[in-house]
């Protein structure tokens, strides 16, 4: 029975020894797979904030890893392929579900949601749809695809869509094309991260007190944006 105990402790102690870059790498190894990937870059492409940044080029960083369940194959970049097209399949997931919910409720209902507790809850508000559809409708079906570059647009370019009831055929065709190119940008950091492994792992000190500095300013900065709004709010 110690023995038996004996490689789980020697896991433990090793993990409390590992930076939180080494952590956070090893959560990914551990726990994401071409369901995962799918599953969040579906959330990522739907109405519901969550940026496809932490998704995908770790994904591809750790398709290398023998113990991921993202190596499938003992060549990387065919590993790396797949993270790409389970990312899109899941971007056309979500893309697809905002583009219907658009279509079927309709402009004021849309609206009425955005300015809603649930809608602000999800970070939205009439402005965002508003910026959205002035996109869509200054740049046409193309904006479906190009809009996938742009971070303000990225998530609500799909519900103009949906409103204006744009061909499914060219909804689906752009989309899909947008979603997969820029999954390839998102793989390619990845892919650059990981043959910087052994530098990677050699600063993995001073990256972990950057990404929690960086936390921090991220954390501060939506705090002070509200506290202006509120002050703003109150002068007449």
């Amino acid at each position: 029975m110690l023995l038996s105990l004996m490689p789980l402790r020697a896991q433990e102690q090793k993990a409390d020894t590992l930076s939180l870059v080494g952590k956070v790498e090893a959560w990914y190894a551990e726990n994401m797979n071409y369901g995962s990937v799918t599953a969040l870059m579906a959330i990522e492409s739907s109405f519901i904030p969550f940026p496809s940044e932490i998704v995908i080029p770790p994904a591809a960083y750790v398709a290398g890893h023998e113990d991921s369940s993202l190596n499938v194959s003992k060549y990387y970049w065919v590993n790396v392929l797949l993270v790409v097209l389970f990312g899109t399949l899941g971007a056309m997931i979500g893309a697809i579900v905002n583009y219907l919910l658009a279509l079927w409720l309709g402009r004021p209902i849309v609206y009425a949601f955005a300015d809603s507790k649930i809608g602000k809850l999800l970070l939205l508000s009439s402005d965002k749809i508003k910026k959205a559809e002035d996109y869509f409708n200054d740049h046409g079906k193309v904006s479906t695809f190009v809009g996938r570059f742009i971070p303000a647009i990225r998530q609500l370019i799909s519900i103009p869509a949906g409103l204006s009831r744009m061909h499914f055929g060219w909804f689906s065709f752009y989309t899909f094309l947008g979603a997969f190119c820029w999954n390839i940008v998102l793989a390619l950091l990845g892919v650059v991260a990981h043959g910087q492994a052994d530098l990677i792992n050699k600063y993995s000190h001073e990256l972990s007190i950057g990404i929690l500095v960086l936390m921090c300013v991220v954390v501060a900065y939506f705090i002070v944006k509200k506290i202006v709004r509120k002050v703003k709010a109150k002068i007449p």
